[in-house]
């Protein structure tokens, strides 16, 4: 397990962590939270070895191996996969001992030179070396590549692409530590749920720092959360430790208001009765129990970040209409279409999710409505007075790194000219950054210099002070903290205009959205469902792709197999093969022979679902009882006694969930041989 006892942590002069104790033990799958500056990344920096405690006594099992995702960005011409498949250390180290043993000068006549080469191949064995490859392109594949991308050479791709080849890498490395810091940001919907679903089954210890609530409560069964230089263990995922934390402070609350109130007795009778001879004593004996008595410290509430769009100048409706439109870009080629037969429109106050696998067109489609791409056909028809307020991905990167935030409002105010809605005046535009927590020197700080944080709550700024009527948001959440996406969260839902978003942020998603669009196969239509419907689209979709391909190498393995002139009559000639039955009363007979084989076969398939659910009904309970009991103060025997159960039923929970799968899968194969 990995303990931490009275650690002390600084960065420079600032205490980050004040004499905290914490134990972590086997299996967990923990969430680490706090706001921005905390000390998350840097007790990260202390569990990977590259810091060390100024205080205390840290240990973590020596024989554990680690696995985190490099923050650098590779810059390597080897392939995709090669690049994740060597994130395998193990493997890495196993083949280069053979290359050495078989380059040697050794004799192989020489018994114990054979033996090595022989128990080098047994460990190459042991550790997967004859599946290393498929599980690294099935990484790879999960997060969002093309299958003909896994040969592309890693430095082809955009940044965003290589910090997800990184984080292939990462989980490719067999580790009893798995260290993720915001792992999310770079993923797309489609991505974020493979993740969660791998991370689901990995039977190590994880600790995750993430701002997105809904991965917490996914992949997380406990949190810590570090507040003002203390860490605190919370059993539980985060809506959990949301509402645990609310008990502990209306009862940290109470506690202060009755100590409060004895103190105020106490000083009372002091006050009144230490000038007197006889009550001298009485009175000295209450200062002594005054000096005594351990505060209870008052509940100081975080202050909370919040803002508002103002009221849109007009709104027209519908905002716009799109038809028989195609998108897409210019190439040296000429013109590659993405999307065609676009006909939708935007009314006002509609609240639209767009949703879509990675690749599919949907910053096409939100490029083209803000103007950034023309329509490659077809008209996309604006209302009089269309005001749009575009959040790109890239929008940070448009940021001047030089100038600082008060430079950009007034750069801003000069570009929209007579057009501007607000006051232009430098102390206005001052107390306007103040609203977004740029106060004091922090208007005049260089923007190059602020976190990603920062750097987006400067493009909302901006993008709030022009009062736009239509917003579109394209992941708007990479760089926020889950204070500010709360705060994104409220004000886009008295924003009284129409939203246009793009998000991963499933929470943001849900709060903010009342209709969804889909984009993909090449085109734009509603989505009629939420999304735990899309969710579950997802996943099919993603079975659909991965037999896909299976028929597609499988006929490429055929066709290269195969004579060019015995190609084309295969399949006549095994149609020719099969069996013709005239007679329609027999094949009513077979047919109905047939049902009866797979229903025999089905009926002991069902039953063991229903037992494999009820069972998995039976250890969500015991989990959850569990986990109560660890919020709990408990004996250190009994905390590793429930850390270990919990284990336990995690591991059965997991192998239950497989063989439900293996056998829904089998009963649908047999329902669709019954329609054959």
């Amino acid at each position: 397990m990995i303990t931490l006892k009275n650690i002390v942590l600084r960065r420079g002069t600032k205490v980050l962590l004040d004499n905290v104790s914490v134990t972590l033990n086997p299996g967990e799958k923990v969430g680490l939270v706090g706001r921005n500056g905390a000390g998350k990344s840097t007790l990260f920096a202390l569990l990977n070895g590259t810091l060390h405690e100024d205080g205390g006594d840290f240990s973590i099992p020596r024989q554990w191996r680690m696995a985190q995702v490099a923050q650098n960005m590779p810059e390597t011409d080897e392939t995709a996969t090669a690049f994740v498949l060597a994130g395998d250390t193990r493997l890495a180290e196993l083949h280069a001992q053979r290359l050495q043993l078989e380059n040697s000068d050794a004799s192989y006549d020489d018994p114990e030179h054979g033996m090595a080469i022989a128990q080098v191949y047994t460990d190459l064995a042991d550790a997967g070396d004859h599946d290393a490859e498929p599980r690294a392109q099935a990484l790879i594949l999960g997060l969002g590549f093309q299958a003909h991308e896994l040969d592309r050479p890693v430095n082809s791709f955009s940044g965003g692409w290589r910090m997800r080849l990184q984080l292939a890498r990462a989980l490719m490395c067999p580790s009893d530590l798995l260290l993720l810091d915001e792992p999310t940001n770079h993923l797309d919907l489609d991505a974020l749920v493979w993740l969660e679903a791998w991370l689901k089954k990995y039977a190590g210890t994880m600790i995750v720092i993430s701002h997105d609530r809904e991965f917490l409560d996914a992949v997380t069964n406990v949190t810590l959360q570090i507040d003002s230089a203390k860490l605190t263990r919370y059993g539980g995922n985060y809506s959990k430790f949301e509402e645990l934390r609310a008990q502990q402070m209306e009862l940290q609350q109470a506690a202060y208001a009755k100590q409060q109130d004895k103190i105020a007795h106490l000083q009372k009778f002091i006050d009144r009765f230490k000038a007197k001879a006889s009550k001298a004593k009485q009175a000295q004996s209450r200062v002594k129990a005054l000096e005594r008595m351990e505060r209870v410290a008052p509940l100081l509430a975080e202050a909370e970040f919040t803002f508002e769009f103002k009221e849109p100048v007009n709104l027209p409706n519908p905002m716009l209409a799109i038809s028989d439109a195609s998108f897409g870009y210019q190439t040296d080629d000429g013109a590659k279409t993405i999307l065609r037969g676009v006909n939708r429109s935007v009314l006002a106050g509609q609240r639209i999710g767009i949703l879509g696998a990675n690749g599919q067109g949907k910053s096409t489609l939100v490029k083209t409505i803000a103007r950034e791409m023309a329509p490659l056909a077809g008209t996309v028809t604006e209302g009089k007075g269309l005001s749009i307020g575009y959040f790109a991905q890239q929008e940070l990167d448009v940021l001047r790194p030089g100038e600082n935030p008060l430079e950009h409002m007034i750069r801003l105010a000069r570009e929209m000219g007579a057009n501007a809605r607000e006051s232009t005046r430098e102390q206005d535009l001052r107390s306007f950054l103040g609203s977004f927590n740029f106060s004091g020197d922090m208007v005049k700080q260089a923007v190059g210099t602020m976190s990603g944080g920062e750097k987006a709550r400067l493009v909302l700024a901006m993008m709030v002070w022009q009062r736009p009527n239509l917003l579109l948001l394209d992941e708007p959440t990479n760089h926020l903290d889950l204070a500010t996406r709360e705060a994104l969260s409220m004000a886009l839902n008295e924003f009284e205009g129409t939203v246009m978003l793009v998000s991963h942020d499933r929470a943001l998603l849900r709060a903010v959205c009342d209709e969804f669009w889909l984009v993909g196969r090449g085109v734009v239509g509603p989505f009629d469902g939420d999304l735990d419907d899309y969710q579950r689209y997802l996943l099919e979709e993603s079975k659909r792709l991965r037999e896909q391909t299976r028929q597609d190498e499988a006929a490429a393995r055929i066709a290269a197999a195969a004579p060019a002139t015995e190609a084309a009559p295969a399949s006549s000639a095994a149609a020719a093969s099969v069996p013709q039955i005239k007679d329609s009363k027999e094949q009513r007979r077979l047919d109905a022979q047939a049902r009866q084989q797979l229903a025999d076969k089905a009926r002991p398939l069902k039953k063991e679902l229903e037992q494999i659910d009820k069972r998995l009904a039976t250890l969500s309970a015991e989990r959850a009882e569990l986990e109560t009991r660890l919020t709990q103060p408990l004996p250190p025997a009994e905390i590793a006694d429930c850390g270990k159960r919990l284990k336990q039923g995690q591991d059965e929970t997991e192998k239950l969930e497989e063989r439900w799968l293996e056998i829904s899968a089998a009963l649908e194969d047999m329902g669709a041989s019954s329609l054959a």
